[in-house]
């Protein structure tokens, strides 16, 4: 094998071991199991209401003791969940949260804090 040959394989051998050592950037949000579980609602035949909301607020914690943030639309789902449930103070709770953090979703949570009905 020729000289330059050999310098150019290492060279590649080395930028391969360091992009596999370089750092892994944090991911935007925590999804955990949020995709399932607003699939399981949509499809009809999951969990219960009360099942979803558990499984929800464990996501919360675990999004809360890795320091990341949940994705747009999770507190709204909570809060869909929680209206469901009858429980509308916290459902009230979780749709000005998702107003907080997402303020693009403001006049949509604020129609359907008015229209709780629909």
């Amino acid at each position: 094998m020729s000289k330059p040959l050999k310098a150019l394989g290492s060279v590649a051998l080395l930028a391969w071991l360091l992009t596999g050592c370089a750092n892994q950037a944090k991911p935007l949000y925590h999804w955990g199991s949020y995709q399932p579980q607003v699939y399981e609602y949509f499809k009809g035949d999951g969990n219960s209401n009360e099942a979803q909301i558990i499984a929800l607020e464990a996501e919360v914690e675990k999004a809360r003791a890795k320091d990341a943030k949940l994705p747009p639309g999770y507190h709204a789902h909570l809060a869909l969940l929680y209206s469901k449930a009858g429980r509308m103070d916290q459902a009230r709770q979780q749709f000005e949260l998702e107003k907080t953090l997402y303020p693009e979703s403001a006049s949509f949570m604020d129609y359907l804090m008015r229209n709780p009905k629909k």
